[in-house]
């Protein structure tokens, strides 16, 4: 994150203009299929992932943050190679690095601890259009087919253990609204927290949400249907988002000043911290459980598994030569990244390794219950598998 006063005007304009919280854009030649793939257990039921960027793995790279270069950004860039002093993307990614999609090696279903054959289909940047199958107006996203789809190939002749999905923030349209704030904290003159209007369009989008992650339920059950898997013999899953930011109270750069940009990585302001912590987040999660209802799924509410462990939030701190990334101090997030170095802006705000770890403790605790919904916090001080599992209602 480091950049340095001749490249501040060109960093701003990166960081405003390409700054993504869910999405990524572009699309290229497939062959992430090899990411795909099913593990050598064959015996073991199929534990399968769908949706979007926060469960296919983006930003599964990053072990932590850092503002050092050396050895790899203070050990934090795992594709970095200390024989070649080179960083490999594909060390982490695999072919899926490709075409965007990005399904990390540390992705939440490679990181459950079960007995199961794991398969991640989701796609960084993905919308309920590329889950959706063909005839409910899914289509091929980044030259794939459409994840159900692809679910329904995969599930014959398969046992099935669970289906877990993620998916609503990119019909939102996360990104926009992120960057919007973004633009504004960026900006030399004028700028002003975006919270005011970005709320009135969340308020008109949500229920879009809503129906977008029914309907992508429902595509889901009927592939596992047609692939002859009856609801009732596998678990469906829908989970919500943790927030990748703090609220103001709680953040390690005070005063809305440019370090935020330049050193932490969370350029925004006060106002619109606190509102995407407290409100927008908890607004998503809500909307979701509503889907998750209506669809017959099991609820994972995700919202707070991250408190303390967000971007800059003060109970974290960034690896350095004397501080080595460790997922009991580092922060569980992927701090914005402006371009100029280090790894790719669509890695921006997602969980790094420890955050999807976490998430894979958290799935792993929920597959160990009985059905039902539950909540997943994690513990202050203590890293990924420290998390713990809560009833809702």
């Amino acid at each position: 994150m480091i950049i340095s006063p001749s490249r501040r005007s060109k960093a701003l304009a990166a960081a405003a203009a390409t700054l993504c919280a869910l999405t990524v854009s572009g699309a290229l030649p497939a062959s992430a299929s090899g990411s795909r793939a099913v593990p050598a257990a064959a015996e073991a039921p199929l534990l399968v992932s769908v949706g979007d960027s926060f469960i296919s793995g983006e930003a599964g790279r990053w072990a932590g943050n850092s503002n050092q270069s050396a050895n790899g950004y203070s050990g934090t860039d795992r594709a970095w190679d200390p024989a070649t002093r080179k960083s490999d993307p594909y060390r982490v990614y695999g072919s899926s690095y490709d075409n965007g999609c990005n399904r990390s090696d540390v992705a939440e279903v490679q990181s459950v601890t079960l007995d199961v054959s794991r398969l991640n289909l989701a796609c960084s940047g993905a919308t309920s259009k590329a889950v959706l199958l063909p005839e409910s107006g899914g289509a091929p996203f980044k030259g794939e087919r459409s994840q159900a789809r692809e679910l329904e190939d995969v599930a014959i002749g398969r046992a099935v253990h669970a289906v877990v999905v993620s998916i609503g923030g990119n019909d939102l349209g996360f990104s926009d609204i992120i960057t919007g704030c973004a633009t504004e904290f960026v900006k030399p003159f004028g700028g002003k927290p975006c919270a005011p209007d970005a709320a009135e369009q969340v308020a008109e989008r949500l229920p879009g949400v809503r129906q977008a992650a029914v309907n992508t339920l429902a595509d889901v059950r009927t592939a596992l249907d047609r692939a002859g898997h009856p609801a009732g013999s596998y678990r469906l899953i829908l989970q919500s988002y943790p927030s990748p930011l703090p609220d103001a109270g709680r953040i390690r750069y005070p005063g809305e000043k440019y370090d935020r940009l330049k050193s932490g990585g969370c350029p925004f302001f006060d106002k619109d911290l606190t509102w995407a912590h407290d409100e927008l987040v908890p607004e998503i999660s809500s909307v979701l459980a509503d889907a998750a209802d209506e669809g017959g799924a099991e609820f994972l509410d995700l919202s707070r598994s991250f408190e303390g462990r967000e971007v800059c939030s003060t109970s974290t701190r960034q690896a350095d030569a004397t501080h080595a990334p460790s997922g009991d101090t580092s922060e569980w997030i992927r701090f914005v990244t402006s371009g100029y170095g280090q790894g790719q802006q669509q890695e921006s705000l997602h969980p790094n390794r420890y955050g999807q770890q976490a998430l894979g403790t958290c799935l792993t605790l929920q597959l160990e219950q009985p059905s039902g919904d539950r909540r997943c916090t994690n513990t202050p001080g203590q890293g990924p598998a420290a998390m713990r599992l809560d009833s809702i209602g």
